[in-house]
């Protein structure tokens, strides 16, 4: 069971994380949350998706790493991710936001860094320091909370980007069949993206307000990504 405590420096100074990956670890993942604050790398290495999240019916971005469930094509057996770039959800690790009330401002609702200290990747033996000895940040924190901002930021614009991507009927569903050079055949679906001729085929002013808002390059680096799909194709058909 999750156990968020807020992170400091005193309480928190021997504490370590392992950044190794594994199924044992729970990294047996086939797809993950992404955010516009990411696209640009993420679409580097995995295929984006649009999903409904059923709890409310809205559009979440996601990116994909397995084609089956509980499949992650980028773990290898040495705990490495072989991948570039690891989306910001899985490298943040232990690590969450948390919101802190400011005393004097009742209406005021500071982010703050949590850790979940139940996680199997915390430790104070083993793995990667996250404080200084005499207290600062170590780069690995630094890097955590970059990753913590992109989430915080990117949950922000992403109902802003749907809105817009809606608006212009842009968003359409895809079907994935594939079959695999063993014979084996996959079919996903629930997945949306962006429709590419209605892309193509915006007005000038579309655009314009498209761009202006920051979403016009997020839509064609999610058609873009779709290329990633034959990667993780030859990634499983190179194992089966």
């Amino acid at each position: 069971m999750a156990k968020h405590v807020l992170l400091n420096n005193i309480q928190h100074k021997d504490l370590r994380v392992i950044t190794q990956f594994s199924a044992a670890y729970g990294d047996n993942i086939s797809s993950t949350l992404t955010f516009p604050t990411e696209f640009a790398d993420v679409q580097k290495e995995y295929p984006i998706f649009f999903q409904i999240n059923p709890d409310t019916g809205k559009y979440q971005s996601v990116a994909l790493f397995g084609i089956s469930q509980n499949e992650n094509l980028f773990l290898t057996a040495d705990g490495t991710w072989d991948a570039t770039y690891i989306p910001a959800l899985i490298a943040r690790g232990p690590f969450l936001i948390g919101f802190q009330q400011d005393p004097n401002n009742p209406d005021s609702r500071e982010p703050v860094i949590h850790v979940d200290m139940e996680s199997p990747k915390v430790s104070t033996t083993e793995g990667t320091p996250v404080f200084l000895e005499f207290g600062g940040n170590t780069p690995y924190l630094e890097n955590i909370t970059r990753s913590l901002k992109d989430i915080y930021d990117g949950m922000a614009i992403s109902e802003f980007m749907f809105q817009a991507f809606t608006e212009l009927d842009l968003i359409e569903p895809v079907n994935i069949e594939i079959e695999f050079n063993n014979g084996e055949q996959h079919r996903l679906n629930g997945n949306y993206t962006i429709n590419r001729d209605k892309l193509a085929n915006l007005t000038g002013e579309q655009l314009f307000q498209l761009n202006r808002s920051g979403f016009l390059a997020a839509a064609f680096l999610v058609t873009t990504s779709l290329g990633n799909m034959q990667k993780l194709i030859n990634i499983k058909n190179r194992r089966n």
